[in-house]
């Protein structure tokens, strides 16, 4: 092999391995790609996910496209677990994409973090944890309310608005919902709150009975689950079998669909604190988003995190207009520095310089006896 042949084969590998050529391709499709837990515990977030990139892709492409090319997603499943995030980032790199939507854990979307970064790859992510925007990834754009804002608004929502006395809070073992009871904890506790237990489970053990029976002997007026759906609406169900009287308040990650499903005639009553629920978006992006998710898939989007990520494309989509390129180095600093707020299917918005959302309001709501949500804090 000659010298520049092998100057040149070690170039194309230094671009594979980089994504330094994904990026900055002129023709053909216009790649986006997808990483989220199609399959696993976290499914239905996945597949609501995957359903509103496709609706909206479809939706660009019958209407042309975008800068006369069409628009290619491919799909990576990660299971929601951070190993197989890692394989999807580098898989999505290699394959070309300029920007992927999702993921939905925090712990994923850490393990892939890194690998866009270095390939100059656009991340819109609903992972929470603080330190995805404090790792200096000018590529991640967060959708969803980080940590710390979701913890100030349910300390206010605890101490001073319900002015609970004695309070619990349990977490599972992931970077996100420790990283959100830390939060949360630090806050009730600036406001002088009483916290009486602060507990951990095992993530997909099903039986919960053991921990709750030691957090219900401390008498807490309400237990704060800082964990998923999966688990949220278990330990909803299993307190009611307890005869524990606690007020059942969960994290943003316990609204979904299945949440209801899985706690039963439990659910009702369960508070969720999150961003406001997909039919309280009084936006006419949202709701024309939710009748056309509706009549295309057959039933409504499974929660709320799948109009953020819409979001998150439809942003990366107004880029593309607006640049009239798809070369990211142009993309990205005008994602950082929109010169107005993005009308949004969840509102509007704009990323500040470390990819963090401004305009985020936060609601409190409670499950009703048929699964839906009404909002009881702030009413107005």
């Amino acid at each position: 092999m000659s010298r520049l042949t092998q100057l040149t084969t070690l170039t194309a590998a230094i671009l594979l391995a980089t994504g330094a050529g994904t990026a900055s391709a002129a023709s053909g499709p216009i790649k986006i790609g997808v990483q989220a837990p199609i399959t696993g515990e976290y499914a239905a977030e996945g597949q609501g996910i995957q359903n509103g990139v496709k609706l909206l892709v479809d939706e660009q492409n019958k209407a042309g496209g975008l800068l006369g090319r069409k628009i290619q997603v491919t799909v990576c499943d990660d299971e929601g677990k951070a190993a197989q995030a890692a394989i999807c980032a580098r898989k999505l790199v290699n394959d070309g994409v300029i920007a992927v939507i999702g993921t939905y854990t925090s712990g994923a979307a850490l393990a892939a973090a890194p690998i866009y970064s270095a390939a100059n790859v656009i991340q819109t992510s609903d992972g929470t944890s603080d330190e995805l925007t404090q790792k200096g990834w000018k590529t991640f754009f967060r959708n969803a309310p980080p940590n710390s804002d979701e913890a100030e608004f349910t300390a206010k929502y605890l101490v001073n608005v319900k002015q609970y006395k004695r309070i619990a809070i349990l977490s599972d073992h992931s970077s996100y919902a420790t990283g959100l009871a830390k939060a949360t904890t630090k806050s009730i506790e600036a406001l002088h709150g009483n916290i009486v237990a602060n507990d951990f489970i095992n993530a997909g053990t099903q039986d919960y009975s053991a921990v709750l029976t030691k957090v219900k002997s401390k008498n807490p007026d309400i237990l704060y689950f800082s964990g998923y759906y999966t688990d949220g609406g278990l330990i909803r169900a299993q307190m009611k079998q307890l005869s524990m009287n606690a007020v059942f308040v969960g994290g943003d990650a316990n609204q979904n669909a299945a949440f209801a499903k899985i706690a039963g005639n439990a659910a009702q009553g369960a508070v969720i604190i999150n961003v406001p629920a997909p039919e309280n978006l009084p936006y006419p992006e949202a709701k024309k988003f939710l009748a056309d998710y509706t009549k295309t898939f057959g039933s409504a989007p499974p929660s709320i995190y799948t109009f953020t990520n819409a979001d998150g494309l439809r942003a990366v989509f107004a880029a593309i207009e607006a640049t009239k390129s798809a070369e990211t180095s142009k993309l990205i600093p005008w994602l950082h520095d929109m010169k107005q707020p993005f009308a949004g299917v969840t509102g509007p918005f704009k990323w500040d310089a470390k990819g963090e959302r401004i305009g985020s309001p936060m609601s409190a709501f409670e499950v009703e006896a048929n699964g839906t949500y009404k909002t009881i804090y702030p009413t107005n």
